[in-house]
């Protein structure tokens, strides 16, 4: 799976130009895009509202819905959520929760209010997928790569137009063999093209992630298989050896960067968890060895179920029989990984324009057989912690980001409603 490779950009740009003439052009392009069609209820809040306009001033009030905290599981019944400036200041039942004068007010009655969801795993790469993934309900984020630096200036966008995009953790370029169009990226990637055997070398490996955090990386992705999503490729094929993941391991360390890490066979699998990495990606054959060192270590394990049950639908009859193949062994690896306290993520993988919804990860967590609201804390409280995020995200208190989803059902009886929410709500800003 991961990221489709894309045209580089202009040649005539600066490093510094192509980051904030990105972010500009993001901004532009997500603004003028046409609204991602769905079944949402547009009479709650004032037409006349302004997008941002909810998130200053009085604020913006969610009422009468039932709350869910995942992290503590409670449900609160005619609950109040109180957001102004971007931020959570109360959330409670209603009758305990001072609503401000002047505040807008979003009617949430019949309906049950969550914290926005968090994807993981993500390829964000335009601006029309950022507007859509954060419609869908993915309000943050962790990217798993773009081909040009595209998430950086998705990043920024958010930072200053959360509506357009959601809050992202960013990781640059992959750190990979064949870096391909890659390498012009940034001009102090382009001395690699010449090298023979691709980026393998230690000082290879640390060049690539020593440019990743000089452009601004929040993590770093590597890779110890192959790709499932390219039918000439084998992933069981072990790409870099655990001294090599150790190498590019260490260079993030010592940079403050935490690696993620594109696996699926048993030995690359363990090879990675035991370099040191911080989230072991897809992992479809992970051993029982290998969740134990997991669950010492703390390593997240981001299964990305949507992506493989996505090659199970492939026209392609060898990506279509890789996906029949693979999604049941990954289920199992879920439910032992969790069943042994490895903590879990939700990543829908999602590359190449379609954005899938994360509700979607939540439904194949509960799937594999996850409990409801474990199979929910994958996408909201543990994907925060994986992310550095628990005291910003994953729950609707006070002090917490003022993301929300409203859905039409129960999620703790029908996980599947939080692939269709009814309404988004991101930074105090109602979509």
């Amino acid at each position: 799976m991961c990221v489709e490779a894309l045209p580089p950009p202009s040649g005539k740009l600066t490093r510094r130009g192509i980051l904030a003439g990105a972010a500009a052009l993001a901004g532009t392009v997500a603004a003028a895009a046409p609204a991602v069609s769905a079944d949402r209820d547009t009479t709650s809040v004032p037409a006349r509202s302004a997008p941002g306009a909810t998130a200053r001033g009085a604020g913006l009030v969610i009422r009468g819905g039932t709350l869910l905290d995942p992290a503590t599981g409670e449900v609160t019944e005619n609950a109040v959520v109180v957001i102004r400036d971007g931020t959570v200041r109360a959330a409670g039942p209603r009758g305990s929760v001072a609503v401000p004068e002047g505040a807008q007010v979003l009617e949430a009655h019949g309906r049950w209010i969550l914290p926005g969801l968090v994807d993981a795993h993500i390829h964000l790469s335009t601006a029309a997928e950022a507007r859509t993934a954060v419609r869908q309900g993915a309000t943050s984020a962790r990217s798993g790569s773009t081909s040009f630096y595209q998430d950086i200036a998705v990043r920024e966008l958010a930072r200053h137009s959360p509506d357009l995009a959601p809050r992202l953790t960013a990781a640059g370029v992959f750190v990979t063999p064949d870096l391909g169009e890659t390498v012009l990226a940034d001009p102090d990637l382009t001395p690699l093209a010449r090298l023979k055997d691709g980026v393998r070398s230690a000082e290879a490996l640390r060049r690539v992630v020593e440019v990743n955090v000089a452009r601004g990386a929040d993590v770093i992705k590597t890779r110890v298989n192959e790709r499932a999503g390219l039918p000439e490729q084998d992933p069981l094929a072990q790409v870099y050896s655990h001294e090599q993941l150790s190498e590019i391991v260490t260079a993030a360390r010592r940079r403050g960067k935490g690696v993620l890490c594109h696996s699926y066979s048993e030995q690359g699998c363990h090879d990675a968890v035991t370099a040191g990495i911080r989230s072991l990606e897809h992992g479809a054959f992970v051993g029982e060895r290998t969740l134990a060192e997991m669950r010492r270590r703390g390593t997240y394990f981001t299964p990305t179920l949507t992506a493989i049950a996505g090659l199970a639908e492939s026209s392609d009859p060898v990506l279509a029989e890789r996906g029949r193949t693979y999604l049941p062994v990954l289920k199992r690896a879920v439910l032992a990984a969790h069943e042994r306290g490895v903590p879990l993520a939700a990543g829908t993988d999602s590359s190449g324009g379609t954005v899938r919804p994360i509700g979607r990860e939540v439904e194949l967590m509960r799937a594999a057989g996850l409990p409801a609201l474990d199979a929910i804390r994958t996408a909201t409280t543990g994907a925060a912690r994986l992310l550095g995020l628990e005291r910003t995200v994953g729950r609707l208190a006070r002090g917490f980001a003022g993301d929300a989803i409203l859905l039409d059902g129960d999620p703790l009886a029908d996980v599947a409603v939080l692939t269709r929410p009814v309404r988004v709500v991101r930074a105090g800003i109602a979509l």
